[in-house]
């Protein structure tokens, strides 16, 4: 029987884990990968950072693989190290990118340029990728170096399994799956992350998780991780007297993590560094934030030093003599980040609202609200459920600082002793839990209820009169309701629907969190409460024998949730003479 391997595909670092046929537990792999010039070593994770230097820069000799000859970029440790000095060749928060609706995350369009001149001259005929690409080449390295360690167990043989927020759409779902084949994966299926955080903590607890949890219970994954803030919820049950468990509940996709405190440390040491007297162009702004992450994880780490020095290279012939020096404070830097990110608030507050400027730079869309616990306190106010216990994921959550703020909070919400379940390495419990996952997709293990963390529509246009000033009203036809099991197929009663064939149509897409009641064929107003507009799906709906371009063929609606975890949209001709999958668009709108 083949092998199971967990990936996480993470913003900041990825892993990968394995399990066998037997019912040992998940092993983490170790990922060799370039840590400094000619240098290779293992790492437990590979830093999802993409190196794209020139030969001058950095001579490709020095990249070299052992599984390749020399390369032109670098994945991982020394990518993420050198590209603290060379920002401007450095591609990072991949993923982040691979969600954002704004662009077309199949263009090249990293490393971002932004409206800033001096990045655009300095990155002047460097390869640039796409935010597929950069996730396609983070997984190709690890596919390539399970390969060089497993010989006899090619990981394109294996069952595999990616995991991704909880909160991405059809649409970055489907991308995921395209960066995968990209990578030379064939065969994969999707896992929500707080899920496979949970599935770590099942296999790390073994039976003793049935002391801790009892039927009515409800766990709070809380993950957060490089670049989203992700909630879940999952409840206890109990099933003809055995406990179950369910996801009940999952969060908006809020892009807001540990890429934003880098961001905020960096605003107080740059403030430092102009209050010293000193300026900083736009490639050296994006070598300080580089620098703070770095302090960041020193900062809320173990035993964190007084203080932690920064310094950027200078622009220029003297770029040692000019290096500009500051150093942020433990003290200063944990008041902010916790103040900062994980306020007080009472737990009725709701994350705040600002009005966009009427022009912005095309970066990552970042929540408007930097309070996590804001967030937080809206999320479980939306579902009107209040957690016993809470499961913390991602590398942010590592800070002891950070998880005992959200803990007193939940307690003070609550009223109640909310206990912290004990996972497994925050780094790694994603791909362990992904193995894991995989050992009870075989039965061997308790599975988590849940299917599709949204339901979701397609918009039906009214048939009426044009009227000057006045759009057709849009209904949302609901054509997979919340929960819906991989495999699972639903067609829709046959209403009186129609395309036109020989022309590309837009199909407008929404998706909804909140509405569990929601049946397959629902019928409801597209700005309904808790209904969100996605990327639109378009397709050229080709004619066909015996059909003129321009013809309206009666069709019916087929939705079908694949075993990879993705959703599929079909329109079926009533006559048995027509078939269209409808294709997410990933192209900018307009």
């Amino acid at each position: 029987m083949t092998r199971v391997i967990g990936i996480d595909l993470g913003t900041t670092n990825s892993s990968i884990a394995s399990a066998g046929a037997d019912d040992a537990p998940a092993q983490s792999f170790e990922v060799q990968q370039v840590v400094g010039p000619g240098e290779i070593a293992a790492r437990a994770t590979l830093p999802s950072f993409l190196l794209l230097p020139s030969e001058l820069e950095v001579p490709s000799a020095q990249l070299q693989l052992p599984w390749s000859g020399p390369l032109r970029y670098a994945v991982g440790a020394f990518a993420r190290d050198r590209g603290g000095d060379l920002p401007h060749r450095l591609v990072s928060s991949a993923k982040s990118w691979l969600c954002n609706p704004a662009i077309d995350r199949t263009a090249q369009v990293l490393p971002f340029r932004g409206a800033q001149r001096e990045l655009d001259e300095a990155m002047q005929g460097g390869e640039r990728v796409s935010p597929v690409n950069a996730s396609a080449r983070y997984l190709a390295h690890l596919r390539a170096a399970w390969d060089d360690a497993n010989p006899d167990e090619p990981a394109d043989e294996q069952e595999v399994l990616i995991t991704v927020p909880a909160s991405f759409d059809a649409v970055a779902r489907e991308l995921t799956v395209v960066a995968a084949r990209e990578a030379g994966f064939d065969r994969i299926t999707l896992l929500e992350e707080p899920q496979a955080a949970f599935y770590a903590y099942l296999a790390a607890r073994g039976d003793a998780w049935r002391q801790e949890l009892s039927p009515g219970d409800i766990v709070l994954v809380c993950d957060i991780g490089g670049g989203t803030t992700d909630f879940s919820l999952i409840e206890v049950a109990d099933d003809g007297g055995t406990l179950a468990l369910e996801r009940i509940a999952v969060g908006d996709h809020i892009l807001l993590g540990g890429d934003n405190m880098d961001l905020a440390l960096a605003a107080i040491a740059g403030k430092q560094i102009a209050d010293a007297g000193k300026t900083l162009d736009a490639v050296q702004q994006r070598a300080l934030v580089h620098a703070c992450r770095r302090a960041k994880e020193q900062l809320l780490g173990g035993a964190p030093p007084a203080t932690v020095p920064i310094s950027v290279l200078g622009r220029g012939s003297k770029l040692i003599g000019g290096t500009i020096k500051t150093e942020l404070a433990r003290e200063t830097a944990e008041q902010f980040l916790v103040d900062g990110f994980f306020p007080r608030v009472e737990a009725n507050a709701r994350a705040e609202k600002r009005r966009a400027a009427g022009l912005r730079e095309a970066g990552l869309p970042y929540a408007h609200d930097p309070a996590i616990t804001r967030h937080l306190s809206e999320f479980l106010g939306r579902f009107g459920k209040t957690p016993t216990h809470v499961l913390f994921n991602g590398g942010v959550m590592k800070a002891e600082a950070l998880r005992a703020r959200v803990v007193d909070l939940l307690r003070a919400w609550t009223g109640r002793d909310v206990q912290v379940l004990g996972g497994a390495d925050l780094d790694l419990a994603v791909a362990l839990g992904a193995a894991h996952y995989g050992q009870v997709r075989r039965g061997k293990g308790v599975r988590i209820r849940g299917g599709t963390a949204r339901a979701y529509y397609i918009g039906i246009e009214s048939a009426m009169p044009a009227i000057p000033g006045f759009a057709p009203p849009v209904k949302a036809l609901c054509v997979a309701p919340q929960g819906l099991e991989e495999g699972s197929t639903v067609e829709l009663p046959d209403d009186e629907l129609a395309v036109f064939v020989g022309e590309k149509s837009m199909f407008r897409f929404f998706a909804a969190a909140t509405r569990k009641d929601d049946t397959a064929g629902a019928l409801v107003d597209a700005d309904a409460p808790g209904i969100t507009e996605l990327d639109p799906v378009e397709k050229d709906i080709e004619v066909g024998d015996d059909r003129a371009p321009g013809d309206m063929v009666p069709v019916r609606l087929e939705a079908h949730v694949t075993e990879v975890g993705t959703l599929e949209l079909w329109c079926v001709a009533r006559d048995g003479r027509g078939r269209w999958k409808l294709e997410y668009s990933v192209r900018e709108r307009t």
